[in-house]
C-alpha cells in the first residue's frame, strides 16, 4: 500500500471513530444506554454498524470508550478553566471563583455529565458483561472529581493555615459534589434557574459551613 493512502486511511479511521463517539455520547445522554441502538447510531452518524464493531468490538466497548473519552475531556477543560486561581481575597471570594468556573465547565459538557449521572443512578449498563469496565470508569470519575473539589476547597481556605484548610476540605468535599450533582439535575429540569445562580448559592453554603468549621478549629 502506498504511504499516502495508508495515512489517509488512518485519518479517516480516526475521524469515523470520533464521529461515533460524539453521536453515541449525545444519544446515550438523551435516551440512556439500553435505548441507544446500533441502528440509531448508524442512522445518526451516517456510518455502517460494522464501523462500530470495527472500532469498539461491541456496544459495551463503545460505552466504555464514551465514558473514557468524556472524562478525559472534562478534566482537561477543568484544568484549563482553573489554571490561574486568584492569589488573594476571602475564602468565600476564592471559592466563588472556583465554583463559577466549574459550573461553566459543566455547561460546556452536558452530554457527558448527563450520561455520567444516568449511569450512577441506573445499573442498566451492568447487564452487559462487556461494559463492566464502565463501573470502574464511573467510580474513577467520582473519585477524581471529589479529589479536585477537595483541592478547590482547601485552596480557598488556605488563609486559615494548611491544617485547618485541609480539615474544612475533608469535611465538605462530599457535600459540595452532592450540591453540584443536584444543581446540574435541577438545571436540566428547569433551565430558567441558571447554573450560575446555583453556584452562587452553593458558594454561600460551603463558605458558611467552612468558616464555621475553621473558626471552631482555631478556638
Amino acid at each position: 500500500m502506498e504511504p499516502g493512502r495508508d495515512n489517509t486511511g488512518n485519518r479517516r479511521g480516526r475521524r469515523s471513530r470520533e464521529e461515533i463517539l460524539d453521536v453515541a455520547s449525545r444519544l446515550m445522554a438523551e435516551r440512556g444506554y439500553a435505548a441507544t441502538t446500533l441502528s440509531a447510531l448508524s442512522r445518526e452518524s451516517g456510518l455502517p454498524k460494522s464501523a462500530v464493531y470495527h472500532h469498539f468490538r461491541s456496544k459495551g466497548g463503545l460505552l466504555s470508550a464514551v465514558m473514557e473519552h468524556g472524562a478525559y475531556a472534562f478534566f482537561q477543560h477543568m484544568a484549563r478553566a482553573q489554571q490561574h486561581p486568584p492569589q488573594g481575597g476571602s475564602a468565600r471570594e476564592r471559592l466563588g471563583w472556583y465554583l463559577r468556573r466549574t459550573g461553566e465547565v459543566f455547561l460546556a459538557n452536558p452530554d457527558f455529565l448527563r450520561l455520567h449521572l444516568i449511569l450512577v443512578m441506573n445499573a442498566e449498563a451492568a447487564k452487559d458483561a462487556e461494559a463492566a469496565e464502565v463501573g470502574r470508569i464511573v467510580a474513577r470519575v467520582r473519585r477524581d472529581g471529589r479529589a479536585h473539589m477537595n483541592h478547590m476547597i482547601a485552596d480557598s481556605f488556605a488563609g486559615y493555615g494548611p491544617q485547618i484548610a485541609q480539615t474544612v476540605a475533608d469535611r465538605l468535599d462530599h457535600f459540595a459534589i452532592a450540591g453540584f450533582d443536584g444543581a446540574f439535575v435541577a438545571w436540566q429540569a428547569d433551565p430558567s434557574h441558571s447554573m450560575a445562580e446555583a453556584m452562587e448559592l452553593l458558594t454561600d453554603a460551603i463558605a458558611g459551613l467552612g468558616e464555621s468549621i475553621a473558626e471552631s478549629r482555631r478556638s
